[in-house]
């Protein structure tokens, strides 16, 4: 924002019109930052159209009231279709397919606690997984179909042109704080593994580790799970001890 020029007048007194920038300043800020300026931005554009067109066709004052018929009919069909939910707490749709695949394998031990907090940050665990393989952290994406997926023999992952390292970083620190978290209930130390499942785009391998984090695509959650569960049967968790690890995880990492 620019200055005003000094002069030799002295000290502006206050409530001068040169403090009341910084307010001005911090009013357009916040409405800047309001998730709802983008919404009345377009409602706005659509309203003063629709008075413009009917205007210039008919007489000014239907033009009036076609933009205000516009701007009611937007506002009723927003708040039908917009979520009262924030947006950090919903479920989106790839989030709800894994939570049916897991529905299915309570029959087989499994323990699942969803949309984990992880207290202190804004980190959300997709699911948790609890069951004779261990303890899972799933992150579920749905990304392009019409864009590929690959993995590069340096540990990286794209789709399309997109790099994807940012997301496996993130499902690898979500990981880190579980077992972190979880460890400190149980009085032991616990591995919690990192995965992401992609919903969407064809992923062309069975499961691949990449930078630490199992991927693979969410219709071979379960084969996953249960290729898991055969190959640490010298580890395996028991019944009592995946529904200790459940109760712990419940209270460290509360679902929102």
């Amino acid at each position: 924002m620019t200055r005003p020029a000094r002069t030799n007048a002295g000290p502006a007194a206050p409530g001068a019109a040169g403090d009341t920038e910084p307010g001005a300043g911090r009013a357009l800020a916040s409405i800047a930052a309001d998730p709802r300026t983008p919404t009345w931005i377009r409602r706005g554009v659509l309203a003063a159209a629709a008075g413009l067109v009917v205007a210039f066709l008919a007489d000014w004052r239907f033009g009036l009231t076609a933009a205000a018929v516009v701007a009611i009919l937007d506002t009723v069909h927003r708040s039908r279709t917009t979520a009262v939910i924030p947006a950090a707490v919903r479920v989106t749709s790839a989030q709800r397919r894994t939570r049916r695949r897991l529905r299915r394998l309570s029959r087989a031990g499994y323990r699942t606690l969803h949309a984990c907090s992880v207290p202190g940050s804004t980190c959300i665990i997709d699911h948790l997984v609890i069951g004779p393989a261990g303890v899972f952290a799933v992150d579920s994406e749905r990304w392009d179909r019409r864009l590929p997926v690959r993995a590069t023999q340096g540990g990286q992952l794209f789709h399309g042109p997109y790099s994807q390292t940012g997301r496996l970083q993130h499902a690898q620190l979500e990981a880190g704080e579980a077992a972190r978290l979880i460890s400190a209930r149980l009085g032991r130390k616990l591995r919690v593994r990192p995965a992401m499942v992609i919903y969407g785009p064809t992923v062309p391998w069975t499961v691949a580790r990449i930078s630490g984090v199992d991927v693979f695509s969410g219709r071979r959650l379960r084969r996953y799970l249960r290729a898991q569960a055969r190959a640490s049967r010298g580890q395996r968790l028991d019944d009592a001890e995946i529904e200790r690890i459940h109760a712990a995880a419940a209270l460290a990492l509360p679902s929102r």
